[in-house]
């Protein structure tokens, strides 16, 4: 099958009636046997999805296609898809099934997208790696002794191999932009409440975000005008209204921008020396091109990491006491009375990393730690949106890397859960202030690794970000 750039040419190869919807979700079935080895799926809806091409092409034909006809789309095993499983790769859900649509995905099968299966991540998308997984790591497709990055690792393996052409993650400290990088695609966080959470697994509720990760902006742009807007089901999400994203991507000129990059994030000592080269060589060719390019103080970057972590750490240990053995999903045979159940349910179905934050949460939310812990990660939390706002009325984006270093192997980090987290240390700051971002892909290291760059920007300014990252991924 020809390799389409954009969905845009794969439509109009359907309405020309050169290829079919079937043939697109066959194609996308044989490689993803072929690559299955990356252990990437969880599930594969074949039945399912060459059902909706049959319907889809009925459509096509008639005219009356929806806006994604034609894309073939994963979801990480944190999204709803109703009646199909959903486990967030972990067997405290085992043998649950989805009782409906996640909004994101309910929008997306109105306009026409198939969805072709589920994929692997770190369970509950508490991990950096997706080694954290109950049915085993995710391989990086670049090198498959490399880890793919996570929490939403198999999801960026998928678009990396061709498996399907996006997929939908989620992004609560980097799980979207981090393995973005480390796969060579785009993964878009957007602002916090652009996309409903309704149908999306809670790791930490104020932190979570649907995020998308696809090969071209104007795909991702696409998805975004679909699944973004308000939605009687969430009540936190944002009454904004919605750009029309592919339409306007390319229709404005290309403007001087005012771009800062953080002093600390190029002085650092644990930053891979060829991440940095890449940036600094990116900034030189973005002031060669007219731009203005600022170094800036951002001191509050090195707090962004313990915040997050006592805040989503706290946050989880709430969401994840529903997960009990009483009403659905694993419960224990070796119990003797209500207690027990709850205790052998949750230490034998819960991986060690998830038991890990759970910990961690319940600790700082305890009576007393509460104050000196969750109460002053708040106040930070606040301090550090509010100078990320104030930078953003000098500054249209910030420039940085996404991740200290390129793919790791695999096991390597896994004995040292401090070093595991320090693999957030650039993209967790997203997160804590709720503002959107963005990982293009800008080349390989010197082991052929990919390495991406990411962009940061104010509230609700995914159209100008994904207008930014067009320009950064074609200089030289």
């Amino acid at each position: 099958m020809n390799a389409y750039a954009t969905l845009r040419e794969i439509q109009q190869a359907l309405f020309r009636g050169t290829i079919s919807c079937e043939d697109l979700v066959r194609h996308h079935l044989s490689v993803i046997k072929q690559h299955e080895h990356l252990n990437a799926f969880l599930s594969v809806y074949e039945t399912d999805a060459l059902a909706s091409a049959a319907v889809i092409d009925k459509k096509i034909a008639s005219g009356k296609a929806g806006k994604l006809a034609g894309l073939i789309v994963g979801l990480k095993d944190v999204l709803s898809y109703k009646n199909h499983p959903l486990q967030a790769a972990s067997n405290v859900l085992d043998g649950f099934t989805a009782q409906y649509n996640a909004t994101a995905v309910q929008r997306l099968l109105d306009e026409d997208a198939i969805i072709i299966g589920r994929q692997n991540c770190d369970e509950f998308g508490m991990g950096s790696s997706n080694e954290n997984s109950a049915f085993g790591a995710v391989k990086n497709g670049a090198q498959p002794n490399r880890v793919p990055g996570g929490s939403s690792g198999g999801s960026a393996v998928a678009v990396q191999t061709g498996m399907c052409r996006i997929s939908l993650g989620s992004d609560t400290g980097g799980s979207v932009r981090q393995p973005a990088a480390f796969c060579g695609v785009i993964g878009l966080k957007p602002t916090y409440s652009r996309i409903s959470r309704y149908g999306l697994i809670a790791y930490a509720s104020s932190f979570d975000c649907i995020g998308i990760l696809g090969t071209s902006t104007e795909d991702i742009a696409r998805v975004l005008e679909v699944i973004a807007g308000a939605d009687e089901y969430d009540s936190t999400v944002s009454t904004q209204p919605v750009p029309e994203f592919a339409t306007e991507l390319h229709s404005s000129k290309t403007k001087p921008y005012r771009i800062a990059y953080i002093r600390e994030t190029v002085d650092s000592d644990g930053l891979q020396q060829e991440i940095k080269d890449t940036l600094l060589q990116k900034i030189n060719s973005l002031k060669q091109q007219g731009h203005t390019v600022n170094a800036i103080d951002f001191p509050l970057l090195e707090y962004s990491l313990p915040t997050y972590y006592i805040l989503a750490t706290a946050e989880a240990s709430s969401n994840l006491s529903r997960y009990d053995g009483v009403r659905y999903g694993y419960r224990s045979e070796n119990t003797t009375d209500l207690q027990s159940l709850y205790k052998k349910s949750r230490s034998e179905a819960f991986g060690k990393e998830v038991q890990r934050r759970i910990l961690l949460g319940t600790f700082v939310l305890s009576a007393s730690y509460y104050d000196a812990y969750y109460t002053q990660a708040q106040k930070v939390r606040q301090q550090i949106r509010q100078s990320m706002l104030e930078i953003f009325k000098r500054y249209d984006f910030i420039i940085l890397p996404t991740a200290p270093t390129t793919a790791f192997a695999l096991g390597e980090n896994t004995s040292d859960p401090l070093q595991m987290y320090l693999a957030d240390l650039y993209s967790v700051v997203a997160n804590v202030s709720g503002i959107p971002g963005i990982s293009v892909p800008c080349g390989n290291d010197n082991q052929g690794l990919p390495l991406g760059l990411q962009v940061l920007a104010g509230d609700f300014q995914e159209l100008a970000l994904l207008q930014f990252s067009d320009i950064l991924m074609k200089q030289d």
